[in-house]
């Protein structure tokens, strides 16, 4: 059989990665605006003490789930943070926290507008999906290397890289949300006369926020997964307590660290969907 001629994607990448590289300035000024709210989230988080961090979750699980089962996660809220305080990983809990938020701030930020977009027009939705599909089904691990390339070593790079995993839920579902939107309610709403601002805004929006809050929900997740993986690039947080213990084979501390990092999984999961519940609700 004649040789087929390798094609050399890798080289081609190499090189469009070299490229970008050469705008030093633009990515400096993309890390200093999410060192900056890193650095926010962080000082917040140092300035409250544990126990009454504990005392305003507990206080915010109660308002946002007055009306349904709220006792039982109090309960687990409680004890699981308790215990980690007690382990002494709450300075890894804070910093975990730090990226999962500025990840889901970033991802929120970013999606909605470009799920609203995707829902206004099939063009764009066509254009955007295989994208979509493209940084979901990624390995997680290969959006390292472009994110070191680019943001250098730290928080920074692994709440990109976060950003870029966690992100398509949010796209994808606020496009479906306000694509489900009863055609009689537009209809409804443009024959009062509401322009498309306040067609969006009063009709819309409200309408697919039960769907919207679903994807908010997966893509918080997603970025609490990545924890780990950032970890591998300098990013502090509980991640690095597991990272340090499959190095040192110390199963032990792995596995409590990874304890850790479920019970703010759980607690996570479980109160954005109490927001969505109080979403449907509304």
């Amino acid at each position: 059989m004649p040789n087929i001629p390798t094609i050399p994607l890798a080289s081609w990448i190499d090189k469009l990665v070299d490229g970008l590289t050469q705008f030093e300035g633009f990515f400096n000024v993309i890390t200093n605006m999410i060192g900056g709210v890193v650095d926010a989230f962080q000082w917040v988080f140092d300035l409250v003490p544990p126990w009454l961090f504990i005392i305003l979750l507990v206080l915010g699980t109660f308002w946002v789930n007055r009306k349904g089962k709220k006792w039982g996660l109090i309960t687990f809220e409680v004890v699981g943070l308790l215990l980690i305080w007690n382990l002494d990983f709450w300075r890894d809990m804070t910093q975990t926290l730090t990226l999962v938020l500025t990840s889901s701030l970033i991802a929120l930020v970013i999606g909605v507008p470009l799920g609203i977009w995707m829902a206004k027009s099939s063009i764009v939705e066509s254009i955007f999906k295989p994208v979509l599909d493209f940084m979901q089904t990624m390995p997680a691990f290969v959006y390292l290397i472009p994110a070191v390339a680019f943001f250098g070593i730290g928080m920074v790079p692994g709440v990109v890289a976060s950003v870029i995993f966690a992100m398509p839920p949010t796209v994808r579902m606020t496009n479906l949300g306000i694509r489900q939107v009863s055609t009689e309610l537009v209809e409804a709403a443009d024959s009062f006369g509401s322009t498309p601002w306040q067609k969006l805004w009063k009709v819309q929006l409200p309408m697919a926020k039960s769907t919207m809050m679903a994807g908010i929900n997966q893509s918080i997740m997603l970025a609490l997964s990545m924890v780990v993986i950032a970890s591998m690039i300098g990013a502090m947080g509980l991640g690095t307590r597991v990272y340090f213990a499959v190095g040192r084979n110390d199963a032990g501390g792995g596995f409590v660290a990874g304890i850790a990092i479920v019970i703010v999984a759980i607690i996570l999961d479980r109160l954005t969907q109490a927001f969505n519940k109080k979403a449907k609700s509304e």
